[in-house]
């Protein structure tokens, strides 16, 4: 299965739970982005009415970076978000073994100067 069918799947049935079976609501996956955007930085913020979740990719040797996407949620989508990504990542775990932090807290990728081979 590919991984924009597994991925339409996944939303479909995910919906079809949220919605008490019902209700299908059929979402659609278009190519441009199912590529998705790399990013190795989420910067979080809130209010009281909405969470606002900024995808940054730092590169090595930059410094300044772009948000490449913003998701705005509201706080209830941003807890099924949280609980959804804590269920994924103890399954990932599972399966490939319990994923390292380096270090303590927030910690940036590297920024510094480019390699040269």
């Amino acid at each position: 299965m590919s991984l924009k069918n597994k991925t339409n799947c996944q939303l479909k049935k995910q919906v079809a739970m949220e919605q008490g079976q019902n209700n299908n609501i059929q979402i659609e996956l278009n190519d441009e982005v199912a590529q998705g955007i790399y990013s190795n930085l989420a910067i979080i913020a809130h209010s009281s009415s909405e969470f606002v979740v900024d995808f940054v990719r730092l590169m090595p040797g930059v410094p300044k970076a772009k948000v490449q996407s913003r998701i705005i949620l509201t706080p209830e989508h941003a807890k099924r978000l949280m609980l959804a990504l804590a269920d994924n990542v103890k399954k990932y775990e599972s399966q490939n073994g319990e994923i390292k932090l380096q270090g303590v807290g927030f910690v940036p990728p590297v920024i510094g100067p480019i390699g040269e081979a």
